[in-house]
């Protein structure tokens, strides 16, 4: 009974959520044919751009919330990094599961629940008043935060051909910045004017609404509105031949999880997550007790990091397409150097330097937004067949996302240990050594892969 219960569920989940049948070719001429398809991929671009910015509402509105947190005595910076820890934990897991699943989703309902799901989730992280309950509701985020981006680059595949791919992807990677900036300045205003609640309570209604609006404007694969897959629009070369789902499409599909390649990647973007998510979750409270800021303040610092960051990825995918011949490697390897370069600069600076803080806060973000492209997703896109895309986003994003996991526990550890000793900058030290090493480190990882591939 059970299990006949468990199939007439996924029979529901998979008509729900699943892409839609082919429908026959649809009679258009070439003139037709083109404004019909120019028209959706325009809505699909700028839905998953601006879409996915706002699922960064949801992600990072504890990091500004934290202090305040903190003096209410709501939380203790150990209960922060591991409420932090099984969020990622848990959204680590969900990127690799919903990436599999996106393969064959209705990408339109699909990602529209999972903001709705996060917004929801934010409403009730506004009541919290324990850590058990708190964390709990993080977790529940962290699941449907994990079904934004892996479908977001799935809907990208399908929707722009090879050709055109990393110069799309690296605009989509604007949505990066843009969540991270509205998600600290908005989030840090809310806070300073009404208290930490609204520091959940905005970005949930935001998000809400937003969901709505995507159910309306993203779409299906194509051929589920009766048009041709997009190599054959563009006049691509044609893959191979793979049936888009059935045993094809598992075949291709575990062929991603055999490729040591996929592999060495997602352990290179685990340790620039490190970086990146000590940087987005405890930058906030860094800069507010060891250099001196107010929360606003922090949050326009990280705004500003957040606006570099968006040019640093809308650039990455056009350059290495335009001038590089789509060969990421040499990018990848500088983008981590100037990584490394302004994580210590903002470490060793004494405070008080406000013009070296905004200068070290920029390198950091425009190479981080460079490396979110190219470790993120990018370069694992351009190895694996499109009918496994999100197969492979999916375990590029796990192993990321484990790293920024097992950061937000260490993290916690490191700063609660700190603040009880020392003060200041000092209570600190610890901390940003560990990220700047986990930076160097994805650096030397980087270099390992180049080789490799000589």
């Amino acid at each position: 009974m059970l299990r006949r219960a468990g199939t007439k569920l996924w029979q529901a989940l998979a008509g729900t959520f699943g892409t839609g049948p082919d429908l026959p070719p649809r009679p258009l001429d070439a003139g037709a044919l083109r404004r019909e398809y120019e028209r959706r991929r325009w809505m699909v671009f700028l839905s998953v751009t601006f879409g996915y910015g706002f699922f960064y509402l949801c992600r990072l509105s504890f990091s500004m919330a934290k202090k305040p947190m903190l003096d209410a005595g709501v939380l203790s910076e150990s209960e922060m990094g591991y409420a932090g820890s099984v969020m990622l934990l848990v959204y680590s897991l969900g990127r690799f599961t919903n990436g599999v699943l996106a393969d064959r989703a209705n990408i339109r309902r699909f990602v529209s629940v999972g903001l709705l799901g996060s917004a929801l989730a934010h409403l009730l992280l506004g009541s919290t008043r324990g850590a058990v309950f708190f964390t709990v509701m993080w977790a529940v985020n962290g699941w449907f935060q994990s079904m934004g981006s892996a479908p977001c680059i799935v809907s990208l595949t399908q929707w722009f051909s090879a050709s055109e791919r990393g110069t799309r992807y690296g605009l989509w990677s604007i949505a990066h910045g843009i969540g991270e900036g509205l998600s600290f300045l908005l989030t840090s205003m809310a806070v300073a004017a009404w208290g930490w609640r609204w520091g959940f309570y905005c970005p949930g209604i935001f998000c809400l609404l937003v969901s709505i609006v995507l159910l309306r404007t993203l779409m299906d694969r194509p051929r589920a509105y009766g048009l041709p897959r997009v190599d054959a629009y563009r006049n691509d070369p044609e893959p191979e031949p793979v049936p888009e789902g059935g045993a094809g499409q598992r075949a291709q599909q575990w062929a991603v999880l055999r490729n040591w390649r996929v592999w060495v990647l997602g352990f290179s973007g685990a340790l620039i997550y490190i970086t990146r998510y000590g940087i987005n979750n405890w930058g906030s409270l860094y800069l507010q007790e060891a250099r001196g800021y107010g929360v606003v303040e922090a949050g326009t610092l990280l705004a500003v990091q957040a606006v570099l960051g968006l040019l640093g990825s809308s650039l990455s995918g056009w350059i290495s397409d335009r001038f590089f011949g789509s060969r990421r490697n040499m990018l990848c390897l500088g983008m981590g150097a100037m990584l490394v370069s302004g994580m210590a600069l903002l470490w060793l600076v004494p405070p008080g330097q406000r013009w070296l803080d905004t200068l070290a806060l920029s390198i950091v973000g425009f190479s981080l937004g460079g490396l979110v492209v190219y470790l993120g997703g990018l370069m694992a896109a351009d190895i694996v067949p499109q009918q496994a895309t999100g197969t492979a986003m999916g375990l590029v994003g796990l192993l990321c996302y484990l790293g920024a996991a097992a950061q937000d526990g260490v993290s916690g550890e490191l700063i609660g240990q700190g603040r009880r000793a020392l003060t200041g900058a000092a209570a600190y030290h610890e901390v940003m050594m560990f990220w700047v090493a986990a930076a160097a480190l994805a650096v030397l990882l980087t270099i390992a892969v180049q080789k490799r591939r000589r």
